[in-house]
């Protein structure tokens, strides 16, 4: 079968499946250019048949990944029990809803798609792009968001080409939707600013435990409860937390104000708790399993600190996370359903996140003649020639291949640095990615090297999705990647998968001693990774870094050699 899956809220995104594999998956963001592009995907929908040289005509069949009539009794039930505090709800869910149903006929006029069409309940599409991709016969299946029509968690188990449900936690009750308001009440962007919230947290202590513990409690083994009296989200509100939340925490934050201690003892208080509610639910989902892997998807899924403290401390001994966690892999997920139930085996193990376009050499060198930049350069030993580059200290622009699906830039649309030296997170954070100086920078480390510099990093870590402790030892030889909490978010690099960033990093070790180099995305604040050669030579051109390496082709600034 040929199968098209796709998401149309945040994030939106589109994946091609043929034959049970994964063969295309874009998200509509690398051509909007809207970060967290919200709504229907066209350019992504088309890039993924036509890169496969295929016409709607060939496509069997379409999955969304969000059923409409799952659970709306349950919300308009919820709306009136609310009134009149939900007013907003029915001036926007509503449309949402209509959108949702009118989605085959958008497929059939946008694209002439005559195929088959299939919702696909959320959270199912999530648990499939956690099991179907892993390289687990038998595993537990966590997922955990904002919401899913009307669940907010699933809890399951997954065997061969089969998941079952063993718990659900319905709305409002959501840790996404917790870590969305306080995200919001610390002055960041919903659906965005999570990942800020995350690597702000160690720079505080969790000293709100005890106004936490108001706001979310325990209920039973395997769920909670969130006071509603702290948000304002289950109302249809734009401002997630209530009056009472600032009431008990002190005033929000401005966006773009000064952050003080009391913000970044918040940040720390919601990632423990966030952590240990996740680690009760994984507890009581091994024993009700006994299943010794865990499959995790759901937006929460992408908190690598939280993901590497359940490796560490909860029962289970192996994790997978696939790399597109959030509502874009959703869509990957309900198309391997779909492919599932046609008769193909969707049981492919994923290791290699690099599913979206590639642009030619001849591509490459005609945006650099478009862009008048000179000298450019074709080093015959092009990763010695980069090697020697960043061993000098200098900040380089990686775009080769075809580009990472997920919010991580993974060695094919990255920038890269020297991680051993101290003042390079301050530069990439001032000079180049003109962003907050706490955030942190992660590495990206040969496989056969990472268990030899970072704790428990025994496995392979391909999707940048764990955080592990930098060897006590090796700290001091790579402050770049090192967090104020001794921590990093860890890329492990196999030279099966990724021949030229392994032999760059490599080349970097034979010069340096260290296997390893910073590993960021290629874009400016507030914009989506780089996808075609030209954005990647104006991003280069806009900010200090000193080379762009374009395919075999190599700029330098002047001063940079």
């Amino acid at each position: 079968m040929i199968v098209v899956g796709f998401n149309a809220t945040h994030d939106g995104a589109a994946i091609l499946v043929r034959d049970g594999v994964v063969v295309a998956a874009v998200e509509e963001e690398r051509f909007s250019r809207r970060k967290h592009h919200n709504g229907f995907p066209r350019d992504a929908l088309a890039w993924v048949v036509e890169s496969q040289g295929l016409t709607w005509s060939d496509v069997d069949a379409a999955a969304f990944y969000w059923n409409p009539y799952r659970g709306l009794a349950r919300f308009g039930a919820h709306v009136v029990r609310s009134l009149p505090r939900s007013l907003r709800y029915m001036g926007v869910q509503p449309g949402i809803f209509g959108d949702f149903v009118r989605m085959p006929r958008t497929l059939r006029e946008t694209f002439g798609f005559r195929g088959r069409f299939r919702y696909v309940d959320h959270h199912v599409g999530h648990a499939a792009s956690a099991f179907f991709p892993s390289a687990f016969e038998r595993a537990a299946v966590m997922t955990v968001d904002g919401t899913g029509e009307w669940t907010t968690t699933f809890l399951g188990v997954g065997e061969g080409d089969v998941i079952r449900s063993w718990r659900e936690i319905g709305y409002p009750h959501s840790l996404g939707k917790l870590y969305e308001a306080v995200t919001q009440y610390l002055g960041f962007r919903v659906n965005s600013g999570e990942g800020k919230v995350m690597g702000l947290a160690p720079y505080g202590t969790p000293r709100f435990r005890a106004e936490f513990e108001r706001i979310i409690r325990p209920h039973g083994e395997a769920s909670f409860r969130l006071d509603r009296r702290y948000f304002g989200f289950h109302y249809g509100h734009p401002i997630k937390y209530s009056p009472r939340l600032v009431a008990l925490l002190g005033p929000a934050r401005e966006p773009e104000s000064a952050i003080d201690d009391r913000h970044r003892d918040v940040a720390a208080t919601l990632q423990a708790i966030t952590e240990e509610h996740l680690l009760r639910l994984a507890a009581a989902l091994h024993r009700e399993t006994g299943a010794d892997a865990l499959c995790l998807a759901g937006g929460v899924a992408l908190n690598c600190v939280a993901n590497g403290r359940l490796l560490r401390e909860s029962p289970f001994e192996r994790l997978f996370v696939q790399p597109a966690a959030h509502d874009s892999g959703a869509g990957l997920g309900a198309a391997l359903i779909v492919a599932r139930d046609g008769g193909d085996d969707v049981r492919r193990p994923m290791v290699d996140a690099r599913l979206g376009a590639a642009y030619s050499d001849e591509a490459c060198r005609a945006a650099l003649e478009a862009a008048s930049c000179g000298p450019v350069a074709t080093p015959p030993d092009l990763v010695g020639h980069v090697a020697e580059r960043l061993a000098a200290g200098k900040i380089v622009g990686w775009f080769q291949g075809r580009a990472e699906f997920g919010p991580r830039a993974l060695g094919a649309r990255s920038i890269l640095a020297d991680p051993r030296r101290a003042d390079m997170k301050d530069t990439l954070n001032a000079r180049v990615k003109h962003r907050e100086g706490f955030r942190p920078f992660a590495p990206a480390v040969t496989r056969e090297a990472a268990a030899e510099w970072f704790v428990g990093c025994d496995a392979p870590s391909p999707f940048m999705l764990r955080a592990f402790a930098v060897a006590p030892a090796r700290r001091a030889s790579v402050p770049g990647i090192t967090h104020v909490d001794g921590s990093a978010r860890v890329q492990t690099v196999d030279a099966s998968t990724s021949p030229r960033f392994h032999a760059l990093l490599r080349a970097f070790e034979e010069r340096s001693g260290v296997p390893m180099l910073i590993n960021t995305s290629f874009n400016r604040r507030g914009e989506p990774i780089v996808e075609t050669p030209a954005q990647a030579i104006d991003v280069f051109e806009q900010s200090a870094m000193d080379v762009l390496v374009l395919g075999p082709f190599v700029v330098e600034k002047p001063g940079a050699a």
